[in-house]
């Protein structure tokens, strides 16, 4: 079963799917940049939907959908904007701990990196994956919905600050294959590296990889 939701950015949620899915602190990026990048992309769709048929069209809109992650993503390196709350050492703690108290339970977590104003997490769901259809969140969601909620009520406390800490739209990504896995791994561990946080992925105190995927 597939589950689409659709706020600033589509979300396909295939059942017992890995997901690699990005999270970020609120106002991490303009408004403006955020309200450009979906209407680019808007138009980009509408222009495969007049040009393409229908199996064509589904392997274009992935690619653009990746590339327009790559420009969001951009932006959160930059870390030109808004918070950067996950640059200390308790708080990011307090991230890995609410991602880790999930691992066995929701998802079997694959990699993670916290970077200080957002989060990539790599995570299979095929375990654990009960949807019936009648659940009103995808499992994904509920994960993340426990990951965002505990670990912002938490860091709140620890800055002594109120209001919302996580931006409420997340972008998720299904894996379609290992060759996407390898890639998408790649990806996480050099994020700190790509942003000029580390010289080399290991010197990243906030990531993880399990080991079953560094082997493979």
């Amino acid at each position: 079963m597939t589950i689409i939701h659709r706020r600033n950015l589509p979300h396909i949620h295939p059942t017992g799917a890995i997901f690699f899915v990005t999270f970020r602190l609120a106002g991490s990026i303009p408004v403006e940049v955020i309200e450009q990048l979906r209407a680019e992309f808007e138009q980009e769709e509408r222009r495969l939907k007049t040009n393409l048929s229908e199996n064509a069209l589904l392997m274009e809109r992935y690619k653009i959908q990746k590339k327009f992650f790559g420009r969001y993503d951009e932006w959160l390196d930059k870390m030109a904007h808004g918070p950067t709350h996950l640059r200390d050492a308790e708080i990011a703690e307090i991230i890995m701990q609410e991602i880790r108290r999930l691992d066995g339970i929701r998802y079997d977590m694959l990699a993670y990196c916290i970077m200080p104003n957002h989060v990539h997490l790599l995570a299979d769901f095929s375990r654990f994956d009960k949807n019936d259809g009648k659940k009103r969140l995808s499992p994904l969601s509920q994960a993340l919905r426990l990951i965002k909620g505990r670990s912002a009520r938490y860091a709140n406390l620890k800055l002594g600050h109120s209001g919302k800490f996580w931006q409420d739209e997340s972008y998720d990504h299904f894996v379609r294959n290992n060759g996407e896995l390898t890639r998408i791994l790649n990806y996480i561990v050099e994020n700190p590296v790509k942003a000029g946080l580390a010289k080399s992925w290991d010197e990243w105190a906030y990531i993880y990889v399990a080991q079953t995927v560094a082997q493979a």
